[in-house]
Order: structure tokens, then sequence, then C-alpha cells
């Protein structure tokens, strides 16, 4: 390995704030709180430990910016500044231990009001569910076992401003907060995503039509975001890449579109995710790596347009190699992982023992037996 290669270990330089390698820990619902949102001692184990574990980046849940705004009555919010609060502690941690602290903020548009998965995660129909907002009044297609959809609200100007406003005023608690890095929800089916998604934005004013109107809310939230986020910390921005949904959906090359415009509203990092805006979508094999593709044609459109972005890809990565081989090829810039850091909440400390890069890794002084230098 020479001094000029780079690898899963070299630092990635955001701005003015460092990660201390391209490892990311993907954002993991929880659904862990009581009914009124606040962290609890499980989000400050389940984030810290993988700070301990060695990651780059923490990265919280998906944490709703309004009640409204979450999936199911457990989610993480950050509504208030009580809901800040209770992650200061979380986000203190994290830094402390040498990982850049990350949350993600989100609305869960027309997938909101649901159990939750351990549940069935079906809709909500007795006095804890509400009726959701969504860019057309077409609810989430429940199958009818599962009690049939919830009532969906288009959302109108007077709300859509709202919802702006209401990730603005999430950011500004994350960063009082302690957060280093803001993300905005932009993928999976919720919110931003059914905007910008021909199949659930059917709209003929604005924010509905063409590219332009229906990836304005987007590019409105990022803004709102970048405008009170330092200018010394990166706000990143995930995005369904496709809807899997053929040529008349969401495609990778709207995504490709898009991210240069998102660069010039503020974006640092694109995090490249899939589907997920209706379950009739055609999922490809989940085998490994099988969403980079998708992030190498965005990395591609931004170096095309000679943007100052960077790249994250996600899905299937599992294995220290594979992680490292992304970064190498130089097909990302960062390696997301969600179900590997489940299952090994040190990953890239077991990643750098595998790769004889034990020398690169913050190994914590407690940890030393189990990772000698």
């Amino acid at each position: 390995m020479t001094d000029d290669t780079t690898d899963l270990f070299t630092p990635l330089e955001l701005r003015n704030t460092t990660a201390r390698n391209r490892v990311m820990v993907s954002p993991m619902c929880q659904y862990s709180c009581d009914d009124d949102g606040l962290a609890t001692d499980w989000h400050h184990v389940h984030l810290g430990s993988r700070a301990v574990g060695g990651a780059g980046i923490v990265m919280a849940e998906a944490t709703a910016v309004s009640p409204e705004g979450r999936i199911t009555p457990h989610d993480l919010g950050i509504w208030t500044d009580a809901h800040g609060e209770a992650l200061a502690d979380t986000a203190a941690f994290v830094r402390d231990h040498g990982a850049l602290a990350g949350i993600q903020l989100a609305h869960a548009g027309r997938k909101a009001s649901t159990e939750r998965p351990a549940d069935g995660g079906g809709p909500i129909h007795d006095d804890q569910g509400w009726t959701t907002v969504a860019p057309s009044a077409e609810p989430w297609p429940h199958d009818a076992e599962e009690g049939g959809p919830v009532p969906t609200e288009r959302l109108d100007a007077e709300g859509i401003q709202g919802v702006i406003d209401d990730f603005r005023a999430a950011a500004e608690r994350a960063l009082e907060a302690g957060f280093q890095v803001a993300e905005v929800h932009g993928a999976h089916g919720y919110l931003l995503h059914e905007f910008c998604s021909p199949v659930t934005n059917h709209r003929d004013d604005d924010y509905g039509g063409d590219f332009a109107g229906r990836t304005r809310l987007v590019r409105e939230v990022t803004r709102a975001v970048r405008e009170v986020w330092p200018d010394d910390r990166p706000v990143f921005v995930r995005l369904s890449a496709t809807d899997w949904l053929g040529e008349d959906a969401w495609t990778v090359a709207d995504t490709a579109r898009l991210a240069p415009l998102l660069a010039e509203d503020g974006a640092d990092l694109v995090d490249v995710s899939a589907g997920a805006v209706d379950p009739s979508q055609d999922v490809p094999g989940l085998g490994p790596h099988y969403q980079v593709p998708y992030a190498e044609q965005v990395r591609e459109s931004l170096r095309e347009a000679d943007a100052d972005c960077t790249v994250g890809a996600v899905g299937g990565i599992t294995t220290p190699e594979g992680a490292d081989e992304l970064v190498r090829n130089d097909r990302a810039d960062l390696a997301i992982m969600a179900r590997e850091h489940i299952r090994d909440p040190y990953f890239t400390l077991t990643a750098a023992q595998e790769l004889d890069a034990l020398d690169r890794v913050d190994v914590p002084r407690q940890y030393y037996r189990g990772f000698p230098h």
C-alpha cells in the first residue's frame, strides 16, 4: 500500500469536518421510544457502541421533524427542544469516541401512522393513529389483511411551508444537541421521495408536474437545513436512486440529474439507496453490492458537473474486503452499512484486524485484548 492510496481507513474531509475513516453506520430505525419520541438508553448504547467500534460516522435513525412525520408512535423525534436535549449526551459520547455524530432528519409522509414492524407493521386505526400527509391524497396501499389504508391529505402550500420550517427547526435543535452531520431523508418512499416520484406526485402546481416541480421540495428542504447548519459542517441527502418501477417512475437517470442540483443547494454527500415508494416495486437480486452501481452513476454525474460533492454507497456491503474495494477502486467515497453493524457493532475494528490495518484505527484501550496492536 502506497501513501497516496485511498482506502477504507483514509480520513474523509467534508468541509472542515473530518471523518476518521470511510465507514458510516447507516441510520437504522429502532422503534424504541415511548409515544413521546424522546431518546432512551437503548439509543445511547446502540449509537455509542458503534462509535466505540471504530466507525467514522455514526448516523442516528430517521428522526421525525414533526409528530405526524413519524413512521410509528415509537419513532425518535426532534420536534421540540426536549427531544434535542434527550440526544445531547449520546451525541457527545459518539464524538468523545472519535466518530462524527450524525442525525437523519425525516418525515414519513403517507407511510406514517403504522405499527412497529415487530408488531406487524400494519396501519393504526385506533386513537394512537393519525391522518397522514403526502403530495397527493393517495394513501400507502396497505394490504386488505392489514386493515386498509390510513386516510391521507394532500399538502397545500401552507402545509408544504410548514414541512420546510419543521426541517429547519429540527436542524437547529440537532446542532444545539451537538451533532456534526445533518442528513435530509429523501428516500424510501417517505415524504420528500413521494414528491420526487411521478408514482406518488400527481400535482399540477409548483410542486408537481415536471422534474423541476417534483424535486422542488427536497431542494428547498436541503437549502433550509444548509442555511442553519454551520459552514464547516456537512449536510448529507439520502435518495432512492430508483423506484424499481420502470421508466415511468423515478429512475437512476433522475437521481443523477438531481444530485448536482443538491450540491448547488449545499449538500456535501449524496447517500444513494433505492426503492420503497410502492409495494409493487420489482426489486433486483439482493446480492453483494447490489445498489453500488447506482452510486457510481451518481458519482459520475457529480464529476461531469464539477460539483464539490461526495457519494456514499449502500446495499449488500457486508465484508471488510468489499467495503475497502468500493473506496480503493474509486466507486464511492463512503461505505454505508446497516445490517452488518447490527451483527458486528465493532465492524471497523474487525475490518482493520482482517486487513492488517489496526495501526490506522482508534482501538479503545479497554478493548486492546480483543484487537491487539
